[in-house]
């Protein structure tokens, strides 16, 4: 459950700054990517993240409320009713209710709004990084005492799209996360988004709703 963990601190939690910023480039860039997304009707996309020098791999998949995410070791499945987490080492899936808005839940379908509430941003700087021209905005929540100190995001300047996230947390630890593939608008059944137990052979179905 720890990338699980790491991405979800990603999306949910950073520490508050003393003055709030709502730096308006920032915002500018910010709304500009947030509005490229909410455009789709699906997503999909590889990515690898970094931390305590290891490097792991990743898919994901969003489509409406339903997300679909792969990690080392785990997979997670939301029809955006209920929640599948399925755990290759045990072979075992925890089944639950799907709370969106619950605190600490992990809901990638929002992660492109999530700056407009609760948040503080700030622009950093240009950086070009394999021939393209990013924009690192960097946003800390108006709440303090949380686990993370900054996260960083990079938006591509041409077509308004995240190409990475890194993030430090209270003791200066570093998490980055980077998308190496990107598909708009692929098209996906909603079963897919579903877990299908008669594809994992002998998987232990733990139901706790």
């Amino acid at each position: 459950m720890k990338q699980l963990a790491l991405i979800s601190l990603l999306l949910l939690g950073t520490i508050g700054s003393l003055m709030a910023q709502k730096d308006k480039r920032a915002e500018t860039i910010l709304d500009a990517m947030s509005a490229r997304y909410k455009a789709l009707t699906s997503y999909q996309a590889a990515f690898s993240y970094s931390a305590d020098r290891e490097t792991y791999k990743g898919d994901i998949a969003v489509k409406g409320k339903m997300f679909r995410l792969k990690t080392a070791g785990q997979e997670v499945f939301t029809d955006g009713k209920v929640m599948s987490t399925y755990v290759k080492e045990s072979n075992e899936v925890n089944i639950q209710d799907y709370d969106a808005s619950a605190s600490g839940d992990f809901n990638p379908t929002k992660i492109y709004s999530m700056y407009k509430k609760g948040f503080n941003y700030t622009y950093v700087r240009e950086q070009k990084t394999a021939g393209r021209v990013l924009d690192v905005i960097e946003l800390k929540p108006e709440k303090k005492n949380t686990q993370i100190a900054n996260v960083q995001i990079s938006v591509d300047r041409a077509d308004k799209s995240v190409r990475s996230w890194l993030i430090t947390d209270k003791n200066g630890k570093r998490t980055s996360y980077t998308i190496s593939k990107f598909t708009p608008n692929p098209n996906l059944a909603d079963s897919y988004f579903i877990f299908d137990k008669s594809k994992y052979p002998g998987v232990e179905v733990v139901d706790l709703r």
